[in-house]
């Protein structure tokens, strides 16, 4: 009897070492039975000259869907007070967003009770001008409820195959944008941003906004259905947390599905809170130096704020503080002060120039 040929030989073990990963790890049966009957397929192949490509096409495709979390989700008990309090740590104000979101948690927790089963994450939209802090209020987000983020920029998305991937027929297919967040944060309740839905490109924008309204949309997101994977992906349990400068970019179908939430520009009143109790304590915290070593003369506060005219958001103003702190950093380093005290004397030299 002829003994197998050696590729022969090597085709069986790589085949073999599929068939383990797929069997040891959790997914749906009949996506695991599929994925078994495509080893098979390609077993038949191995023998016909074909193994290689299509080897390579199935080992990308088990790699993909045995990272997709079928039922790994976060289980924390809900703590009301300690989720208050992080969000309020982390963000002054936005006193509407954070009572939605307390509102949601209590839900949860009643549900949990009473073994009812996940309640539908409410679907917040964040609208404002840049700078008011929408962003980075989903990173808070993540922290208080102790849940992973994955951010989905859709600044110039040019492709509704960027969201919902390509078929694995192609050569160099990938998933899509929403499972491949999944597949980072490795469980299935993650908080997905969805930064900047109203910037996608024009000449896609109404195919975008239609995956966006699968995506979105409760009666229809526990099947959705990403073209590589080819297999429905429960987001039930997924919160979304949008985006956006306006909704004048946005289809009326995905409106009815968010929550917008109005990010109001801030007050000089609450730039001084914020400057005074998150930006200059972090910006001190970022340069390793010590608070005892920069004074600021409380009446110095609103010519920090507005040192080149009104900004609605607080990224200038975080600039402008790193500014000066950098600046401060420079005489202690070279030895001309050994401290600084900020007065409306020398005020002028840390601040921007026009």
């Amino acid at each position: 009897m002829d003994s197998p040929a050696p590729a022969q030989i090597q085709s069986v073990s790589t085949l073999d070492d599929l068939r383990h990963k797929i069997e040891g790890v959790v997914m749906p049966p009949e996506l695991k039975q599929n994925t078994l009957e495509m080893i098979a397929r390609l077993e038949r192949l191995s023998n016909q000259g074909f193994f290689s490509e299509e080897y390579e096409k199935l080992s990308h495709y088990i790699t993909w869907v045995s990272k997709v979390p079928w039922t790994n989700r976060v289980e924390r008990p809900i703590d009301l007070t300690a989720i208050k309090a992080t969000l309020d740590k982390n963000h002054y104000g936005m006193a509407e967003v954070k009572e939605r979101i307390l509102e949601y948690m209590s839900v949860l927790k009643l549900r949990s009770s009473k073994n009812l089963g996940v309640a539908r994450a409410p679907i917040v939209c964040l609208v404002g001008l840049v700078g008011t802090g929408k962003t980075t209020f989903a990173y808070s987000l993540s922290e208080a409820l102790g849940r992973p983020i994955a951010r989905i920029p859709f600044g110039g998305l040019g492709s509704a195959k960027d969201l919902r991937g390509e078929s694995r027929l192609h050569l160099e297919a990938e998933p899509g944008y929403i499972v491949r967040a999944l597949c980072d944060t490795g469980v299935k309740n993650p908080i997905i941003l969805l930064d900047e839905i109203d910037r996608v490109t024009e000449e896609s924008r109404a195919d975008i906004m239609g995956v966006l309204v699968e995506i979105l949309d409760p009666s229809q997101n526990n099947r959705y259905l990403d073209h590589f994977i080819d297999y429905p992906v429960d987001l039930s349990e997924v919160m979304f947390i949008a985006t956006a400068n306006n909704t004048g970019n946005l289809a009326t179908a995905v409106m009815d599905r968010l929550e917008p939430i109005q990010m109001p520009s801030y007050s000089d009143d609450e730039k001084t809170h914020i400057a005074q109790s998150y930006l200059f304590p972090k910006a001190l915290e970022a340069a390793g130096m010590d608070p005892a070593l920069i004074t600021i003369d409380p009446a110095l506060w609103p010519t920090i704020i507005r040192p080149l005219g009104y900004d609605a958001g607080i990224r200038t103003l975080n600039r402008t503080i790193e500014g000066i702190v950098r600046k401060v950093a420079l005489l202690l380093v070279t030895g001309q002060a050994k401290s600084i005290a900020l007065n409306p004397e020398n005020i002028k030299s840390f601040l921007p120039k026009w």
